[in-house]
């Protein structure tokens, strides 16, 4: 791989790794609005300095400049020079904005231009939202370098320390330069020259550690860090003012004279050193001299020699009183921290969602082939045959089981993504909405969370835009002015239920009705009598809308056919429920993954059928009344319960004439809170199922959700069972009309 091709790799990575960082850095500046929470705000400040640090290495100067006024303003915020109020937060919102679209060109044309009339404005804003100051001014112009750095001084000697001399109580310093120190025109020699204007260098030690081989070295990266003995009268803020340029990508740690214990504990725990060494750490910090160090280490290889055990380092060097016991406890600390931390980064790897999917297909057809040679083994009745394929079978479904979880993600960062929509739009509209996140831990299939993204953003907005009142019409009604939005998910019965719910005006059925009337879906006669179930599914029709007038959001009709198409495309379902004055909830149940389920096999009418196990409730044979006929009544009482019935002989044909079993069994299933009978001929036990798409010909076939391919290498149908549900249930409503 040549270097150009090194560069472009790179540049892809420093991309998904800013748009990661905006997403975060969005999700930070929503939860700030009107409170300071200094960790997050320090967040955000490390967010936006890593895309700018970033940016640098690639020479994308553009993103620099701008995100440097980014920066300056949340830097403003966490010295607490300004507050977060909604005006801050909106401008902060609107140029994160603009940094991932100049993200965005870099992506699309390797460049980007920054100076747009956009840009310009943006920069303006932020410039004027900062404290006035000289400070603040210096931020502005993108001052870097103080003169006070650049003044040349008498490089007089400074006295470096041996290592068998303790450090002399004074002010410790610690110093770990960012490794774009140089990059950015910051000269370590150049601090050093400046401390010694403020008082005594009485002792160095420089860190020379993370110096790479020769030939690895980068002559414009800093490698070295520093442990300074300073003697002066200045002030803690005065020394800490001459790091004032790289303390964001540097670690300054300044330990004031005759520390505490305490003091040299917290300086332990932020060194980056790694956690072999805890003697030089003990001896960088201060509290430990090198001499004292050999003299344990000497004493503990005595013990080693003549007893062929030793005490540990810690032990000995607080036994003989070279230092105390909570600070050798505060550097074993850190060394466990850092091998955690290490242990942690090795787990995680990034692969490409095309190479994921890659795999979950092989595994599918694996499972496949495990079915068809379960099944020649069967056949062959060899028992070693059996037991070898029942244990292939075994190690499929469990690499079936880690597969699809590698697919699973989090809907809660899907969710977090509409905090930004809901406030928006919400100001657009001149109301006052909050939005609550619930079961934001369920995980669901990469796929699907994608495939629901801009179904959701309809919802949302129509809940904003047709649900939520105004303040001064909500507090007319003796609602409080701030309207809720929530988001919630969770798992039920092998589904994923997802819920947008609005406490609003809820739906108006008198509207809906007239509407439906006018365009002809329905008749006045029939509309006095449809419940309220049925009407709420008018506003899937295409172009219905209720609107009274056309805005940028909602009135043109398109949207919720769209919102149930492409939810039914995933195998899932939609329902509405909605109370006059008091809010509508939308629920989504979907499936839990696209690809590889668990299976029950049924048959009915000489064909093969799969149901998804999880919705499988029980089986029972089937006892009709006597004097119920052949095909027996449409209803079952299970333990008082009484139930529907569907006969899937009925509903889905016969593949012959033949007649049915005398002997059938009932499949009880269930989808949410509802249940039903399925009667069918017979049940043939449990089966991995490989979801195959029926193509478009079929998509509108109603109680099918797909496909799958059995051992023998026939087809079997999967049956959607909330599909199945609801026919039963609308059957059962409709005899009782008739009979009413």
């Amino acid at each position: 791989m040549n270097f150009e091709e090194q560069m472009q790799r790179a540049l892809q990575s420093f991309i998904v790794e800013a748009q990661e960082l905006l997403v975060s850095l969005e999700q930070g500046l929503l939860a700030l609005d009107g409170e300071t929470n200094g960790e997050a705000v320090n967040a955000l400040f490390r967010a936006a300095h890593t895309i700018k640090g970033s940016a640098g290495l690639f020479g994308l100067d553009g993103i620099v400049r701008f995100t440097h006024h980014l920066e300056t303003l949340l830097d403003q915020i966490r010295g607490g020079l300004l507050q977060p109020t909604s005006d801050v937060v909106n401008a902060l919102l609107d140029a994160r904005d603009h940094l991932a679209l100049l993200i965005e060109n870099v992506e699309e044309k390797g460049a980007c231009d920054p100076d747009t009339p956009q840009g310009a404005e943006i920069v303006a804003r932020l410039q004027s939202l900062q404290p006035s100051g000289g400070k603040a001014r210096a931020a502005q112009e993108g001052t870097q370098v103080t003169p006070a750095l650049t003044h040349s001084q008498d490089a007089a000697s400074v006295k470096v320390l041996p290592h068998d001399a303790a450090l002399t109580p004074t002010w410790h310093l610690s110093l770990r330069f960012g490794p774009d120190c140089l990059r950015n025109g910051m000269d370590h020699l150049a601090f050093i020259r400046y401390l010694r204007g403020l008082g005594e260098i009485v002792g160095l030690v420089t860190l020379t550690e993370a110096l790479p081989a020769l030939d690895a070295m980068d002559p414009e990266t800093s490698y070295l860090g520093f442990e300074i003995n300073f003697r002066s009268e200045a002030s803690k803020e005065e020394i800490e003012g001459v790091f004032e340029f790289v303390r964001d990508d540097s670690v300054v740690s300044i330990l004031p004279a005759h520390s505490r214990i305490s003091d040299y504990i917290e300086l332990i725990r932020t060194l980056p050193e790694d956690e072999f060494r805890l003697g030089d750490i003990l001896v960088q910090v201060g509290t430990l001299t090198r001499k004292e160090l050999d003299v344990a280490l000497a004493t503990q290889q005595h013990e080693q020699a003549a007893g062929g055990s030793h005490a540990p380092l810690g032990e000995i060097l607080v036994r003989e009183g070279a230092t105390h016991a909570p600070i050798v406890e505060a550097a074993l600390d850190k060394q466990k921290q850092v091998k955690d931390k290490r242990a942690r980064d090795n787990q995680m790897l990034r692969v490409a969602a095309d190479k994921l999917d890659a795999l979950i297909n092989l595994v599918g057809e694996l499972v496949i082939a495990g079915a068809g040679n379960s099944l020649q083994a069967q056949r062959s009745n060899n028992p070693a045959q059996i037991e070898a394929a029942a244990q292939v079978t075994r190690m499929v479904e469990e690499i079936r089981e880690r597969a699809l979880k590698l697919r699973m993600v989090e809907i809660g960062e899907t969710f977090a993504r509409f905090q930004r929509v809901v406030r928006d739009t919400a100001r657009e509209l001149g109301k006052d909405i909050a939005l609550v996140i619930q079961g934001g831990d369920t995980e669901m299939d990469k796929t699907l969370v994608e495939r629901i993204a801009d179904p959701l953003m309809h919802l949302v907005r129509n809940s904003i835009d047709h649900g939520i009142e105004g303040p001064a019409a909500r507090l007319a009604k003796d609602k409080p002015a701030q309207g809720t939005l929530r988001l919630s998910a969770l798992h039920d019965s092998g589904s994923i239920v997802i819920e947008v719910a609005d406490d609003g005006a809820g739906l108006n059925r008198d509207r809906i009705l007239a509407k439906a009337i006018e365009r002809g879906l329905v008749s006045a006669e029939v509309a006095q009598a449809m419940p309220d179930a049925e009407v709420w599914t008018l506003i899937f029709e295409p172009g219905f809308s209720t609107a009274e007038a056309l805005t940028d959001l909602s009135g043109r009709g398109v949207g919720m056919d769209v919102v149930k198409r492409n939810i039914e495309a995933i195998r899932g379902s939609i329902d509405v429920q909605s109370v006059s004055g008091q809010g509508a909830t939308i629920r989504l149940r979907l499936p839990l993954t696209l690809a590889i389920i668990d299976g029950f096999m049924v048959s009915s009418g000489g064909r093969t059928y799969v149901l998804p196990l999880d919705s499988v409730v029980e089986c029972m044979e089937h006892h009709p009344p006597s004097q119920a006929g052949a095909r027996g009544e449409g209803y079952i009482n299970l333990r008082g319960e009484v139930l529907p019935l569907i006969y899937l002989r009925e509903v889905l044909g016969a593949q012959d004439d033949s007649v049915a079993p005398i002997r059938r069994n009932v499949v009880i299933v269930q989808a949410a809170s509802q249940r039903a009978g399925l009667v069918v001929d017979g049940l043939l036990g449990e089966y991995q199922t490989v979801i195959k798409s029926l193509g478009p010909l079929f998509s509108n076939l109603s109680g099918i959700g797909g496909s799958t391919i059995l051992g023998s290498g026939e087809v079997a149908l999967i049956l959607d069972a909330p599909a199945l549900i609801g026919l039963a249930r609308r059957a059962g409503d409709q005899g009782q009309r008739a009979i009413a």
